[in-house]
C-alpha cells in the first residue's frame, strides 16, 4: 500500500487534508465599474471569506494592518495614506476641451464674393485624445453644415503621429485632411486646464466677419416702392407668418359644433380653414374645409363660376377679424373665440384699437360641492383640486382667532348655551364648539366643522365670506340660520388686529379694546375648556 505525502509529510487521507496557509491567490480582481454611465474605480475586498484565518477581520482592520509599521524597528514617523490609483480614462472621463475656429472656402463663378468665412467648433476629448469638428447650422445658408469630422484621432503628419492636447493653442493653424482651421479662442475650462498643465495660451482673436453676410446686412441704397403696394416687400417681411384664429361655426339648428383652425396668411392675404378632428369623433376626416384663397367681403351668387378682380371691391383683411365676433364665410357663420400668441402680438402692434382677447363664459354654479370645486370642471377635462394660497397657509399656520358667543334664539332652552367660535387665518375657515354645561340636557362638543361661511344676502356669483373685520364684540354672525352674538375674545385677537389695522375697521378695534381693557392688564386668556377645541396656538 502506497502513501501520498505532501511537503509537510502528512498523508492525503479523508479528513487529514491540510491547506498551505503560506500560499496566496494571484488572480487579478476587477477594479473598475460603471455607474449611471460613469467609469468608477473601487478597491475589491480580498481575504474575507477566502482564508479562515482572516474571516474574523473586517476590511477596515485589514487596511490598518497593511499600513501599520512597528515603532520599535523603524521608529515613529508621520505616515500619509496612499491614494488609490485612478486610470486616466476614469479621471478624464467626459472632460472636453473646446476651441472656436474658422476656415475660408473659395467661392467660384460669383462676381459678388471671392471667399466665405465658415466658423467651426473643435472638441478635444481628453479621455482618449480624440477630436471632432462641428460647424454650427445657419438657417437658409444653402451650405451643408453640421458635423464635419466625426470623433476620431486626427493625424498630425505622415509619420503616423496624432494631435495631442499639447499641440493646440489659440492663434495657431490646425490642418486636418487638407483644410486649414485657424483657432481664435477657447472656453474657460480649456484655459484653466492648459494653465494647470503649464501651458500659457495666446490672446484671443476676434472672429472675422463673412464679407457676403456683412454686405447683406447693409444693402446698397435702391429705389423701393411703398410697402402697401409692393408685393415683394410683403413677401419678404411676412413670409411664414400666419395668424391662427380658432373659430366655431354657429350651431343653431345643429346637434353639435365644429372646432376649426382659421389661418390668415399675411404674405398674400389668403385664408384657409381646417377642421380639428378628435379621436373617435365618428366623422370622416376631410383634409380642409376651405382651401387657401382670397375671400371677397361681398358674397356673389352661386351661379357665378369665376369672380374677376374688377368685380371684387374689397377682400377680407386683418382688420375685419376680431375675437368674440361672428363672421359669415361661404354662407356659414363662424364665431371667433380665441387666437395664438403671434396673432395677439400682431394686433397689439398694428391694430391696437381692436381687442383680441378671448371671451370665456363661466357656466352657472350647479350646486354640487363648493363653487371653486365646480369651476375646475370647466378648466380641465380631468378636474383637480382648486389651487390654494400656499404662502398664506405657511405664514398663518396655527394662527387662530377665538371668540366666545351666545346663541340668539327665541327658545328659552338656548339661553345658557355657550359657544367658542374659531377663525383660522390660514384658510379663512370657521368652526364652532359648544361648551359642555352640567345638567343642561344638551350634549356639547363640535357644533360646526371647519368651513367657509357666506354672509347673509350674498349669492354664488357675488359670494362674500366672513372675515376678522366682521367680528366685533356685540356683532351678530349668522351661520346656516343660527344667529350667534359675540360676547368676548382672546387677547391674541386684539394683538393680531392691531398689527393689521389697515384691513380692520375702527369700530371693530374699539369694541375689542373696550372689552379687553381690563383683561389686558391682568393678561387673562379666554375662559373655557380649551383642550376640547380643534385649534392649536
Amino acid at each position: 500500500m502506497s502513501w501520498n505525502w505532501n511537503s509537510h509529510g502528512l498523508p492525503f487521507l479523508p479528513g487529514y487534508t491540510f491547506r498551505d496557509v503560506t500560499k496566496s491567490a494571484f488572480h487579478r480582481p476587477q477594479t473598475l465599474n460603471y455607474n449611471n454611465g460613469y467609469a468608477l474605480a473601487h478597491r475589491p475586498t480580498v481575504g474575507i471569506g477566502q482564508d479562515p484565518l482572516l474571516s474574523e477581520l473586517i476590511q477596515q482592520e485589514i487596511n490598518e494592518l497593511s499600513f501599520e509599521t512597528p515603532d520599535i524597528t523603524y521608529g515613529s514617523f508621520d505616515q500619509s495614506l496612499v491614494n488609490d490609483f485612478i486610470p486616466a480614462y476614469v479621471a478624464l472621463d467626459k472632460k472636453v476641451l473646446c476651441y472656436y475656429a474658422y476656415f475660408q472656402e473659395k467661392v467660384l463663378f460669383s462676381p459678388e464674393e471671392e471667399c466665405c468665412v465658415r466658423p467651426v467648433v473643435i472638441y478635444y476629448h481628453l479621455e482618449d485624445d480624440s477630436m471632432c469638428i462641428v460647424e454650427p447650422r445657419v438657417e437658409n445658408s444653402g451650405i451643408p453644415q453640421g458635423k464635419r469630422i466625426k470623433r476620431q484621432r486626427l493625424p498630425k503628419n505622415e509619420r503616423g503621429e496624432h494631435y495631442q492636447w499639447k499641440d493646440l493653442n489659440v492663434g495657431m493653424d490646425l490642418e486636418v485632411y487638407g483644410v486649414k482651421y485657424h483657432i481664435t479662442q477657447c472656453d474657460t475650462f480649456t484655459k484653466e486646464f492648459m494653465e494647470s498643465e503649464g501651458i500659457i495660451l495666446n490672446d484671443s482673436e476676434p472672429m472675422p466677419e463673412d464679407p457676403y453676410s456683412k454686405r447683406r446686412e447693409n444693402p446698397p441704397p435702391a429705389f423701393t416702392t411703398a410697402s402697401g403696394s409692393d408685393h415683394m416687400h410683403q413677401f419678404l417681411t411676412m413670409d411664414r407668418k400666419v395668424k391662427e384664429i380658432s373659430p366655431v361655426p354657429n350651431s343653431r339648428g345643429n346637434s353639435y359644433t365644429f372646432v376649426l383652425h382659421f389661418f390668415y396668411y399675411l404674405v398674400d392675404d389668403t385664408v384657409e380653414i381646417n377642421e380639428v378632428y378628435e379621436r373617435n369623433s365618428g366623422r370622416f376626416p376631410f383634409p380642409v374645409l376651405m382651401h387657401r384663397q382670397k375671400l371677397p367681403k361681398k358674397t356673389f351668387p352661386s351661379c357665378v363660376l369665376e369672380v374677376s378682380a374688377a368685380e371684387v371691391e374689397e377682400y377680407y383683411s386683418p382688420k375685419h377679424f376680431q375675437v368674440g365676433e361672428t363672421i359669415k364665410l361661404l354662407g356659414r357663420r363662424f364665431l371667433l373665440y380665441d387666437c395664438d400668441a403671434f396673432t395677439k402680438e400682431y394686433y397689439q402692434k398694428n391694430h391696437p384699437d381692436l381687442e383680441m382677447k378671448p371671451t370665456e363664459e363661466v357656466p352657472p354654479y350647479n350646486g354640487f360641492g363648493s363653487p371653486e370645486d365646480s369651476l375646475q370642471n370647466c378648466l380641465a377635462l380631468i378636474p383637480g383640486p382648486p389651487k390654494k394660497n400656499v404662502i398664506k397657509m405657511l405664514e398663518n399656520e396655527h394662527k387662530v382667532l377665538r371668540y366666545s358667543a351666545r346663541l340668539d334664539s327665541e327658545n328659552p332652552g338656548d339661553e345658557g348655551r355657550q359657544f367658542i367660535m374659531s377663525y383660522f387665518l390660514s384658510n379663512d375657515m370657521m368652526s364652532i364648539f359648544e361648551k359642555t354645561t352640567r345638567n343642561s340636557g344638551i350634549i356639547g362638543g363640535k357644533f360646526l366643522k371647519k368651513k367657509r361661511i357666506l354672509k347673509p344676502g350674498s349669492t354664488v356669483d357675488h359670494s362674500e365670506f366672513y372675515s376678522p373685520a366682521d367680528f366685533a364684540i356685540g356683532a351678530t354672525v349668522e351661520v346656516y340660520g343660527h344667529r350667534f352674538v359675540l360676547t368676548d375674545a382672546d387677547h391674541y385677537v386684539l394683538k393680531y388686529l392691531e398689527a393689521n389695522t389697515g384691513q380692520i375697521p375702527l369700530q371693530t378695534l374699539d369694541s375689542l379694546r373696550q372689552k379687553l381693557s381690563v383683561g389686558t392688564a391682568n393678561n387673562q386668556p379666554l375662559t373655557g375648556d380649551v383642550s376640547l377645541c380643534e385649534y392649536t396656538l
